[in-house]
């Protein structure tokens, strides 16, 4: 049995931050008026049963510090790690304390936005907290995005997926977050395909800022993915993961190995893009100068001769020809057409 909420000084039971809680036994969801009651089942069934086959999983969403010191008195758990679940904010881990381990999982989503600004995020990210022991788990969220409603509804619905306990919780919770990275990895590969074939369009956007902004994305992505990778292989390996669960996790290591390497990829993609973009805006700055000084050059020409005959001197060759007018223009009209022609066979027109 627990302590009931009263006599747990200076923490509360959770409220307003409790999204939904459950006892599980044998596969199945067990009606309970509260989480007291609820861990009082589970730890008399596990107690007389020589097959401890049931466990409470709670959720909280942004929870205050006493509702988590509260569920902290409840199962045992690290202090040190009830801290990391109230200050969110914290580097992907998988750490163990005693017979519980605490993971952190960075939550992302693609953010849809009908007009996109410099200051616009298209990567939102969040946290995922689990306190994970023999007969509990407890999942703390932070943020709005990658909610586990349908994660405990696809539990519920099939008895067997429950009926692995907590580890298979755990299992759950961390195949629908990677899923969650493979199709927001797949979506900024997408944006970045778009803008890398804008760049190299005939008629450049030259959109540095767009491009800058899907590498500071790509940044924000590689933070919430990579530091996971380590942690996550070696999960397997240990000891409170029971043998028949250990494939499963190995399968969604290699699923997170595969959005570690995609989101390098696109990450270096996103570099070339930018490096790429930055030539060619280069390169068709130059183009445009050697456009203007061809004009330039040609223009001086008939500029040049009118200037010359607009002297006003009373002795100046061809000044009284009869002819001198037609003759000037016809010199103007060839010397602009050679010009205008030697300039489009050099390319600069």
């Amino acid at each position: 049995m627990i302590n009931p909420p009263e006599k747990l000084s200076g923490c509360v039971p959770p409220s307003k931050s409790l999204v939904e809680f459950g006892a599980y036994i044998g596969g199945t969801k067990v009606a309970a008026d509260g989480i007291a009651e609820a861990v009082s089942l589970v730890r008399a069934h596990n107690t007389g049963n020589s097959l401890p086959n049931a466990y409470v999983w709670v959720g909280l969403h942004e929870p205050a510090a006493p509702e988590v010191e509260w569920l902290a008195d409840v199962f045992g758990l690290h202090p040190l790690a009830v801290e990391d679940a109230i200050k969110a904010h914290q580097r992907p881990k998988v750490e163990r304390y005693g017979d519980s381990i605490f993971v952190v999982l960075k939550t992302v989503a693609f953010l849809d936005h009908e007009v996109l600004t410099a200051t616009s995020e298209i990567i939102g990210t969040g946290e995922i907290m689990m306190f994970v022991g023999p007969d509990f788990v407890v999942t703390v969220r932070h943020g709005s995005h990658c909610p586990l409603a349908d994660v405990r509804e696809k539990l519920e619905d099939k008895p067997k997926l429950l009926g692995r306990g907590p580890t298979g919780v755990l299992h759950a919770i961390a195949d629908h977050v990677v899923d969650k990275y493979l199709q927001v990895a797949d979506l900024m590969q997408a944006e970045l395909e778009e803008v890398e074939a804008a760049v190299f369009a005939e008629v450049s956007s030259r959109d540095i800022n767009r491009i800058y902004q899907l590498k500071r994305e790509m940044l924000e992505l590689k933070r919430a993915v990579a530091p996971l990778q380590t942690p996550f292989n070696a999960l397997p390996q240990r000891r409170m993961i029971p043998s028949e669960m250990r494939e499963y996790f190995r399968d969604v290591g290699d699923h997170l190995s595969r959005v570690c390497e995609q989101v390098q990829a696109s990450n270096e993609l996103s570099d070339s893009i930018l490096q790429a973009a930055l030539a060619r805006s280069n390169a068709l700055a130059n183009e445009d100068m050697r456009k203007i000084s061809s004009w330039v050059a040609i223009i001086s020409v008939p500029t040049m001769i009118a200037g010359i005959y607009g002297m006003n001197f009373d002795h100046m060759p061809e000044l009284r020809a009869a002819y001198g007018y037609p003759v000037v223009i016809a010199v103007m009209v060839v010397a602009c057409t050679l010009l205008h022609r030697a300039f489009r066979r050099n390319g600069w027109l």
